[in-house]
């Protein structure tokens, strides 16, 4: 196993163009979501190679990568963004990159299960030989206003029903929070709306997460306050490197302003960044920190009591 791992996140917007200039004339894209999905899996596939020549071991790809963030209306068009997890067009060109560059890719995706013919919001894991590790669906689901825009993500998919890939790499009990074996260590995802649940990254790191990858879509004065909280305590609490991923700009017709702020912190606090292109951002992860001895003194494992609140 690695001990310093080189990791990496996007930070970027919908790549196709021209979209339409108001929202009454999204219905012509109905026959593009094709090339809509086409351009962006080949616009971080730039990314991905990008990244490559920086030496990354690991890169997390965008929340929904593979188009606009569509979910704030609800327009059923959307649907047809929707892919198999395992076998559709979007996994099959990152595996073949994945092998390609000798990187492990986690990869969040519009999902549509073959078998239950059900939506989910999915980031798949592949490892560096192009092979599936398996998924993570992401498991709260936001649907409410902020000052910026709605967001109605629960029109589009569903929470994760717990059903995922049966893979000797997920080393994780719980069947809503998989942990995955690689071979720059133990994987964990929380896709956006999961990081605000206590809940969340205290059960990953209790099924042995390292690395936890947050992509998200987010925006709005409280959300962008948080970001720079949430992350930095869930790290020192958990003892975990967490990356936070968001789009960074403005994607017509929506008028939408993602703050981006992507970045990695460790359970000392926040990581450079050794990116020089404006759209990844790029952090040594020491997983040697994990194991040291905590300069605080202070130790949870053994002075929590969850005979009172519940571990």
């Amino acid at each position: 196993m690695t001990t310093i791992v080189r990791a990496a996140l996007t930070e970027t917007r919908n790549a196709y163009h021209p979209m339409p200039a108001s929202l009454a004339e999204l219905s012509g894209l109905s026959g593009s979501l094709e090339a809509i999905r086409a351009k962006n899996v080949a616009h971080h596939v730039e990314l991905i190679r990008r990244a490559a020549r920086d030496d990354v071991h690991v890169l997390c790809l965008g929340e929904l990568f593979t188009g606009p963030y569509f979910a704030l209306h609800r327009d059923p068009m959307w649907f047809e963004l929707a892919e198999d997890a395992r076998a559709g067009p979007t996994i099959t060109t990152l595996r073949e990159v994945a092998r390609e560059v000798e990187m492990i890719l986690i990869a969040p995706l519009y999902e549509l299960d073959p078998d239950s013919r059900t939506r989910f919001n999915t980031a798949v894991v592949i490892d560096e030989r192009g092979e599936l590790l398996g998924k993570y669906r992401k498991t709260h689901i936001p649907s409410g206003t902020n000052e910026c825009a709605s967001f109605c993500e629960d029109f589009y998919y569903g929470p994760s029903d717990g059903r995922l890939d049966d893979t000797p790499a997920n080393n994780s009990k719980n069947p809503f929070f998989p942990v995955f074996q690689t071979r720059v260590g133990r994987i964990g995802i929380s896709t956006c709306y999961d990081r605000h649940f206590p809940g969340v990254a205290r059960s990953l790191a209790a099924e042995g997460a390292q690395i936890v990858f947050s992509p998200a879509v987010t925006f709005g004065e409280k959300s962008r306050r948080m970001w720079e909280l949430e992350f930095l305590v869930d790290a020192a609490r958990h003892n975990l490197f967490i990356g936070g991923s968001n789009r960074k700009g403005n994607e017509p017709p929506f008028d939408v302003e993602y703050f981006g702020a992507s970045y990695f912190c460790s359970p000392g606090g926040r990581l450079a960044n050794r990116s020089q292109h404006e759209e990844l951002v790029i952090a040594d992860l020491d997983l040697d920190e994990l194991s040291a001895e905590d300069p605080s003194g202070w130790d949870f494992a053994r002075d929590t009591r969850p005979e009172i609140y519940g571990g």
